[in-house]
C-alpha cells in the first residue's frame, strides 16, 4: 500500500535540471547547435521571484526529445571566473541517452569535431559512455545501454540496500570526523538552517 497522502502524485519525471551558464548563446549554441536539443524559452528576468532582490538574469530552457528540459542562469552580476572551472565530474555530471553504440561513436565525432575534448568510449558493463565537457565546465555524458544493462540493473536493486547499509558502516567514522555525526544522522530537508520558518522565501531562485 502506498504511504503517500491523497493529495500526493508520485514523482514521475524530471522537469528540469536548472545551471549556472557563463554566456546565454554560448550555451545556447553548443547544447542546440552540437548535441541537438532545442531552444525552448529564454526568460529576462529582473528580480529573485523568491526574495524579490533586484538581480536581472535569463533563465535559458532547452528541451530533451522527451518533452523534459536542461535549463540555465545567465547571471553576469553575481557571475564569476571560478564558477567556470572545468567541474569534478563526482560532484556533477549530465549523461544523454542514445539508442546503441554506433550513434554514441557518431555522437562522439560530432562532438569532437565542435572542438571539445572527448574521452572514451568506456565500458561500465551495463552502459557504456563516451564523455566531455560543455563550455561552463560541467561534465557530460553520451551513454548507451548494452545487452545486459536491465540484468544487471535488476540484480544490483535486490542488493541496494545492503551495500548502503556496508558502505556506511565502513565510511562512517571518516564522515562523522569530518561532517559531524549531527550533519550524518539529520533527517530534514533544511540542514543548512534548521529553524528557518516553514514557506519562508528561499536564498536563490529555484
Amino acid at each position: 500500500m502506498s504511504n503517500l497522502l491523497p493529495a500526493l502524485s508520485p514523482l514521475g519525471n524530471m522537469h528540469h535540471l536548472a545551471l549556472r551558464c557563463r554566456d546565454a548563446e554560448q550555451t545556447r549554441w553548443f547544447y542546440e547547435d552540437v548535441l541537438g536539443l532545442q531552444l525552448s524559452v529564454a526568460l529576462p528576468l529582473e528580480d529573485n521571484p523568491g526574495t524579490r532582490e533586484k538581480r536581472p538574469y535569463l533563465h535559458l530552457f532547452l528541451a530533451f526529445g522527451d518533452g523534459n528540459y536542461l535549463a540555465f542562469f545567465d547571471d553576469p552580476t553575481h557571475a564569476r571566473p571560478e564558477h567556470f572551472e572545468l567541474k569534478d565530474s563526482y560532484d556533477i555530471h549530465i549523461a544523454f541517452e542514445t539508442s546503441n553504440r554506433e550513434s554514441m561513436l557518431a555522437w562522439r565525432d560530432k562532438i569532437a569535431t565542435a572542438g571539445d575534448f572527448i574521452f572514451g568510449p568506456v565500458d561500465h558493463d551495463f552502459v557504456e559512455s563516451v564523455y566531455f565537457f560543455d563550455p561552463n565546465g560541467y561534465a557530460l555524458e553520451v551513454t548507451h545501454k548494452t545487452k545486459i544493462h536491465d540484468t544487471v540493473m535488476r540484480r544490483e536493486t535486490l542488493a541496494a540496500r545492503d551495500h548502503i547499509a556496508r558502505w556506511t558502516e565502513r565510511t562512517r567514522a571518516r564522515k562523522v570526523e569530518l561532517f559531524g555525526a549531527e550533519a550524518i544522522d539529520a533527517r530534514a530537508s533544511a540542514l543548512r538552517d534548521p529553524v528557518a520558518p516553514r514557506g519562508s522565501a528561499p536564498p536563490e531562485q529555484y
